[in-house]
């Protein structure tokens, strides 16, 4: 998978849990709000991984 496709999942992930965490807060549905946290995560981590990527790729182009 691609950079990009990295980032854009990671996005995704990270808003997809910081909704679940407002409707869990919302609800007092404190498991949703944990599983909301670790998406968002997911999400950051996930994003991390797209830019490492792309800087890698941009010393190798430089080389």
């Amino acid at each position: 998978m691609g950079s990009t496709m990295d980032k854009i999942k990671g996005k995704v992930n990270e808003v997809a849990g910081e909704a679940r965490q407002a409707i869990g807060d919302a609800t007092d549905n404190r498991e949703m709000e944990a599983k909301g946290a670790a998406q968002e995560a997911k999400g950051h981590a996930q994003q991390a991984k797209g830019e490492a990527k792309e800087k890698v790729k941009d010393v190798i182009d430089r080389a």
